[in-house]
């Protein structure tokens, strides 16, 4: 009998999920999460927990539904670029960047600092009717305005 060889893995990409619940305690938890998990993978955390806290403070701020969680996604792709994505119940409240000089605290300085830490982030349609709020770090195939 022959045996196939099957391809190794040089490179593994580390991946995390939590459900939490769309509430400020559940934002913070999703910080802390963040902070332990890239320091088991050891992974600078500081910009990547400023994101998270946002995105997810924005979750539980502007995409709440009654009843309904958020989700927090860490992924650690090979050559250290990390994606942060959140998950939340209201597809049909989209962020956008507001003008630096006009944004105050109710309408978009979080994503201000997202833009400020992130190499990119954009928003995509989930199932459900749900959106996940993306940012990428380290992007090795960052494109530059």
């Amino acid at each position: 009998m022959s045996r196939k060889s099957l391809p190794q893995v040089t490179a593994p990409t580390h991946h995390f999920t939590v459900q939490l619940s769309a509430t400020r305690r559940g934002a913070r938890l999703a910080r802390l999460f963040t902070e332990r998990q890239l320091g088991e993978w050891g992974v600078p955390f500081e910009a990547a927990t400023q994101v998270v806290a946002e995105l997810a403070s924005n979750a539980v701020l502007h995409g709440r539904v009654a009843g309904r969680d958020f989700r927090l996604g860490l992924r650690l792709r090979p050559g250290g670029a990390l994606r942060i994505e959140v998950t939340d119940a209201r597809g049909d409240r989209v962020p956008h960047l507001h003008d630096p000089v006009t944004a105050d605290a109710e309408s978009g300085r979080g994503l201000l600092i997202v833009e400020a830490c992130a190499d990119r982030w954009g928003v995509d349609s989930a199932l459900a009717g749900c959106k996940v709020v993306w940012a990428e770090l380290g992007a090795p195939d960052r494109e530059d305005p």
